[in-house]
């Protein structure tokens, strides 16, 4: 299936859900059948839109047909759609820069990124590639979660450790909020990758072995990546508050940062510093 095909389904996939999603009151519209009061029809989407409801419906249907940046403005401002998913309609359809498609995930990161990471002890933190492998991690990331050592390197994704390994659910008392929020951060960066051997390998695999992933994935949410707090309750020392921080090395674009800062007014950096003192050598 060539990429063109996949994001067309992916688009009308998407419109479908969020189409199905919007509250009716919100737009002025009454109850349907049985009382339901989500989900407005096409019909009405595509009036508002000022499309003809044949050529919204080919739409969704991922019928090969192009719509115009003008029209899918149009259905973001018709569905309320946020920034984030506004530019992922837009880079569905071709209007946003797509990567290479011959770009190979790094397998590592380079000494000197290494180092940066090295350097930010007692904060946790790793590197992802563009398909979320892990590809390098800092010595208190690895006695936060010491599996991320001891897996094999095709295990070694963040959304296959989130959604597949029970240790890590563990650590994660807001579990079922963060899986979601990496989720959609995850599918708004995916959508020039649709095709790519290696996101249709990860996606096939988390549907396969994660029920809560295949519910989450239907769900088509989209978000931007912000800044946040995260905890972990680990089993040694206990609970634990960070800020979440991303950076993207200017000169390594497809790389990833994450540093996990200790939350100020909390016990987080002495805690870890405790668990680094603790912990034997690599």
């Amino acid at each position: 299936m060539s990429g063109d095909t996949e994001r067309r389904k992916e688009l009308g996939a998407f419109l479908r859900a969020r189409r199905e999603q919007l509250d009716r009151a919100e737009h002025d519209l009454p109850p349907v059948a049985r009382g339901r009061t989500t989900g407005l029809r096409r019909e009405e989407v595509a009036a508002r839109a000022g499309v003809s409801i044949t050529w919204y419906t080919w739409l969704e249907q991922g019928r090969d047909i192009n719509p115009s940046r003008q029209v899918l403005d149009a259905l973001a401002v018709t569905m309320r759609l946020s920034a984030a998913e506004h530019e992922y309609v837009l880079s569905l359809a071709g209007y946003a820069p797509a990567p290479a498609a011959a770009a190979v995930p790094p397998q590592e990161i380079p000494a000197h990124l290494q180092r940066f990471l090295d350097a930010q002890a007692p904060s946790p933190a790793f590197a992802l590639a563009p398909d979320w492998a892990i590809v390098g991690w800092n010595r208190a990331y690895e006695v936060l979660y010491p599996n991320v050592a001891a897996m094999a390197p095709e295990d070694r994704n963040l959304l296959l450790v989130i959604f597949t390994d029970p240790d890590d659910r563990a650590l994660l008392p807001d579990w079922e909020t963060t899986s979601r929020r990496f989720l959609a951060e995850y599918r708004a960066q995916a959508g020039p990758r649709l095709a790519l051997p290696e996101h249709v390998a990860l996606v096939g695999r988390l549907r396969a072995e994660s029920e809560d992933f295949a519910r989450a994935w239907a769900d088509h949410r989209v978000e931007r990546f912000a800044s946040r707090e995260r905890r972990f309750t680990h089993p040694v020392a206990g609970e634990l508050a960070f800020e979440h921080h991303e950076l993207v090395p200017a000169d390594l674009p497809d790389v990833h940062v994450v540093v996990y800062l200790a939350a100020e007014r909390s016990p987080t950096k002495d805690r870890m510093a405790a668990l680094l003192e603790g912990a034997r050598p690599r």
